[in-house]
Parts: structure tokens; C-alpha cells; sequence
């Protein structure tokens, strides 16, 4: 069986949508939700629908390796972040190269970095009258958003869109796309 991780920070939908995926099959199970808050929605969703939860700090992901050892244990075959705040250490992006994978709610390279997440995008979006967004599906390195880009979908921004309708249309397409992909990247593992 093919193990996923989810680091995650917030309501947790993109992780709802993926567990909900892959429990259609038992070659490829989300094992794990990793969460910095313990009051994230996602840890919720997660134990509801039958997977392990662990909360961690900072310490416990860039000093003391406890994250780390949580992840030797368990050998996930991809690293899944949906809503994951905070930079990866570089002890797991060399330990697992090419199989951490991020999902941002814009067309990067455009809108991407510290800070830029959620309705802060969605904002600067509109607010530079930009005619689409999107979604992209990239390979997790050492700074916000930079990592090689796996995959982009996008929707075209009418006059009339708010930040809000705008993040409902990119909404649509990490649902549709993002289990897709990652199942994609899966297949492609040895």
C-alpha cells in the first residue's frame, strides 16, 4: 500500500477531499494528518473519517525530530501539504526529494510566497484585475512556493467576482484536481 501524509493548518477540505479519495481503494491510503493547531478543523475531519491525527510545534518540526521520527515510522510513500503554513525543513525535502507536493490557490509563479495564502491571494488577485486564476500543484523546496510546478488548472475571472466567488471557482478546482494529481504522482512512484 501507497501511504500519504497530510500536513495541514486549517478547515482541512483539501484534506477531507483527498482521504474521501483514496478510501475508494486500498493500494493508496492517506495514513496521517499533521497539524501545527490543535484547534484545526482538519484534525476533526481526519479522526472522523478514520485517520491517525498528530498535532506538533515548531520545535517538534525544525529542532527536536519528533516530526521526523513520526515520519521514519510510518514511511509515507508522498507528503501531502493542503493548507500547510510553514516552510518544510530541509531534513525532510532531502529525505523525501520530489515526493513533498503543495497545493496553492493561484497561477504561480504570480502570487506565491510568505504570506500569500487563502484570501490574501484571492485579494491581490482581484485587486490587480487580473482576467483568470487557478490552481497550482507543485513540488515542495526550501522557499515559498518555488518548487517545480506538477500541475495548473485555472478559471477565468469575470468583472463581477469577488475575492470570495473567486475562491469558491478555485475551490472547484483543488477538488477536482487535486486527488487526481496526487494519485497521478503515486502511480508514477517505484
Amino acid at each position: 500500500m501507497k501511504k500519504i501524509v497530510i500536513f495541514a493548518s486549517g478547515s482541512g477540505t483539501n484534506a477531507q477531499n483527498l482521504i474521501e479519495y483514496f478510501n475508494k481503494t486500498v493500494e493508496k491510503k492517506v495514513v496521517l494528518v499533521l497539524s501545527n493547531k490543535k484547534e484545526a478543523k482538519v484534525l476533526e475531519r481526519a479522526a472522523d473519517a478514520g485517520v491517525d491525527t498528530r498535532v506538533f510545534s515548531r520545535e517538534d518540526l525544525n529542532e527536536n525530530g519528533r516530526v521526523t521520527g513520526i515520519l521514519d515510522d510510518i514511511g509515507p510513500d508522498l507528503i501531502v501539504l493542503a493548507g500547510f503554513l510553514w516552510l518544510m525543513p530541509v531534513q525532510i525535502l532531502r529525505k523525501y526529494t520530489n515526493r513533498v507536493v503543495n497545493i496553492h490557490p493561484a497561477l504561480l509563479p504570480k502570487y506565491g510566497g510568505k504570506g500569500m495564502y487563502g484570501m490574501n491571494v484571492h485579494k491581490s488577485v482581484i485587486e490587480n484585475k487580473e482576467p483568470r486564476s487557478g490552481i497550482s500543484i507543485h513540488y515542495v523546496n526550501e522557499e515559498y512556493d518555488k518548487g517545480d510546478i506538477i500541475f495548473q488548472a485555472y478559471c477565468d475571472i469575470n468583472i463581477s467576482d469577488s475575492p470570495e466567488s473567486l475562491a469558491a471557482k478555485v475551490h472547484q478546482l483543488e477538488y477536482e484536481h487535486f486527488p487526481v494529481v496526487i494519485d497521478s504522482l503515486l502511480d508514477g512512484l517505484k
